[in-house]
């Protein structure tokens, strides 16, 4: 059984990993589309933002001067799939705009970590979960990122009370992989694949094909 108190991060990921093997995350052709899923992902199912992606691919409109440019209706309606789409919709607007605004991909990537970290959250829809997500798996930084998966499965293998902050459960897994963003990046892919497998709400730890050391 996977639910042992006292298990090592390290651990953990090298049980993980020796079970479901590389899992290559994001799932994204390019970094603006990281970016994009990052905030369509927001409670919802990712096959429903796959929807959401799939329907601004074919309009033609996967690019930030292009979503920058539509009209927050038309953005709504293309992404409705995703859910909260007017929400959702508006919250893109407001990034494309800072994006470009911020010179892209290429003026955004002279940033150091901590400063764009900030500059991220302080853009109108974008919390810690989302921030990191762009960090990690756009930009390529030793951001980890701490999801509902993440917090459960640490929960439940003692890491963690299930009480801690999401900076202290951040620190603390970036300080263990040594902040290595290439086991960072396979680390949380992984722990997705367990959680949505195994370590459900309804656990099923009775199957489950993880044994840690």
């Amino acid at each position: 059984m996977l639910c042992v108190k006292n298990a090592s991060i390290k651990g953990l990921y090298k049980s993980l990993y020796k079970q479901y093997g590389k899992q290559s995350w994001w799932p994204a052709e390019a970094p603006f589309e990281v970016m994009v899923g990052a905030i369509l992902t927001q409670n919802t199912a990712w096959s429903n933002v796959e929807k959401a992606i799939a329907n601004l691919r074919r309009a033609g409109v996967l690019e930030p001067l292009l979503l920058d440019e539509i009209s927050q209706p038309e953005l709504a309606e293309l992404i409705r799939p995703s859910g909260y789409f007017n929400i959702k919709a508006r919250r893109l607007k407001e990034f494309c705009c800072w994006f470009v605004a911020r010179g892209g991909l290429e003026g955004l990537s002279k940033a150091d970590t901590l400063t764009l970290r900030n500059d991220l959250l302080a853009v109108h829809g974008i919390g810690p979960e989302t921030a990191d997500d762009i960090l990690l798996y756009a930009f390529k930084r030793p951001v980890f990122v701490i999801d509902t998966y993440t917090r459960r499965l640490f929960t439940r293998t003692g890491l963690a009370t299930g009480e801690e902050k999401y900076d202290i459960l951040r620190i603390m897994v970036e300080e263990a992989l040594d902040c290595n963003v290439d086991d960072m990046n396979e680390f949380h892919g992984l722990i997705v694949k367990h959680a949505k497998e195994h370590c459900r709400v309804k656990p099923l730890c009775e199957c489950c094909p993880v044994s840690l050391p």
